[in-house]
């Protein structure tokens, strides 16, 4: 391996250390599985992220699932063999752990998963849960972007160099723990690399670089005349990059996310809360907390102070609306309302991700679901996801 692969002035303590190398990108998760299962298995690493080593299960909407990785929302046969994919899926680690001693294992991507009453209720093993949650092991992947990937060899690619894109490259990998990575270990035609580059890099590659927030270059390393190393080098995507995960970075240059912050919220579930409510009502619900006595958790008041909305006004549903429309949209405010934080942030991702037109994309970010230029599509949407939210009389 090349001395200088991960830049040293760009890493701090043990990250210095030769040894810690790999540490970035400890985890290998088997190329075989779908594009369809790679992309479940991202949003169900999403949606438990905030709570990762903290509870012992993890539960999402179904339906919702279903439409985020691009099954039909009713399509719960799919689902069930993705799931079942998943959890004959093996996750592999080699790093040095916090004592510094070699540190080997090896789970199945998911411990469980079980589907009840409409209900997706899945688990990770407590050593790779913890591995999962540390950020120099495991990059979690922007679901905006993810849903451009055609192929599950350039999904794989991206999910691999991604991991690396704050040192600009992956360093090397032997060209069987690319085909490993890939998941065209088993095939003898790919041990050739004419075959590997033609059918497996070069598309990959060409995908990568035109459906995502970052520019991978491959480079190969020979013993003679036969390639033996691969590494990809890393640049950012200037055409893409808005599509980051963190886009949250005018969030956090607002004031209230300065005091959720201090109160202990997580830098996602305050973005969430300001994205959804907006920062008006964020800050008058602070406001309304900082006056009370005997607080004793924040963190937990404001967050059922924001859901039941007490200590100011819930907005009104226009009064220019005729009834039906006004009950219709009353329903969808009730419906919103009632999903947790991280499915919030789903379902408002998923609908963006089928706005097309800007301005409707932005009275949607200014209005949220009380957006008159999606108003027809708000409902559908909604009435997707519970057919008899909707039923009358």
């Amino acid at each position: 391996m090349a001395k200088n692969d991960i830049p040293k002035d760009r890493l701090t303590g043990s990250l210095r250390r030769e040894a810690v190398k790999k540490h970035v990108a400890a985890i290998h998760v088997s190329g075989k599985l779908t594009l369809l299962q790679r992309k479940l298995s991202n949003v169900l690493l999403l949606n438990a992220y905030d709570t990762l080593t903290q509870a012992q299960s993890f539960q999402m909407d179904a339906r919702t699932l279903c439409l985020m990785v691009g099954y039909n929302s009713n399509d719960f046969e799919t689902l069930k063999q993705s799931l079942r994919g998943l959890a004959e899926t093996v996750a592999e680690w080699d790093m040095l752990d916090g004592a510094g001693q070699q540190e080997w294992g090896v789970s199945s991507l998911l411990s469980y998963a079980k589907l009840k009453g409409g209900v997706c209720e899945y688990a990770y093993s407590p050593a790779l849960a913890e591995k999962l949650a540390d950020p120099k092991v495991f990059a979690l992947i922007n679901l905006n972007i993810q849903r451009k990937f055609t192929s599950g060899h350039a999904l794989a690619l991206y999910e691999n160099c991604y991991r690396f894109h704050r040192t600009g490259s992956t360093g090397w990998w032997p060209l069987e723990t690319f085909r490993r990575l890939m998941g065209v270990d088993d095939s003898a035609y790919y041990e050739v690399y004419k075959h590997l580059n033609a059918k497996i890099i070069k598309p990959a590659v060409a995908e990568v670089n035109r459906s995502s927030n970052i520019i991978v270059t491959p480079e190969v390393r020979k013993r003679g005349r036969a390639v033996v190393d691969i590494r990809f080098a890393i640049s950012q995507n200037p055409q893409l990059a808005i599509l980051d995960l963190d886009d949250g970075a005018g969030h956090r240059r607002a004031p209230v996310y300065e005091r959720l912050r201090e109160m202990g919220v997580s830098d996602r579930l305050a973005r969430q809360w300001m994205q959804h409510h907006g920062e008006d009502t964020v800050r008058a619900k602070l406001d309304y907390m900082a006056s009370q006595e005997g607080v004793k958790s924040p963190a937990k008041y404001l967050a059922a102070a924001l859901r039941d909305d007490y200590g100011g006004k819930t907005p009104a549903v226009p009064a220019a609306f005729n009834s039906a429309r006004a009950l219709r949209l009353r329903v969808i405010r009730d419906l919103a309302a009632g999903r947790s934080p991280t499915q919030r942030d789903a379902d408002k991702r998923l609908f963006l991700s089928q706005v097309e037109d800007p301005a409707a994309r932005a009275d949607f970010e200014n209005h949220g679901w009380m957006s008159a230029l999606n108003a027809e599509a708000i409902a559908a949407f909604w009435q997707d996801l519970f057919p008899a939210a909707f039923e009358t009389g």
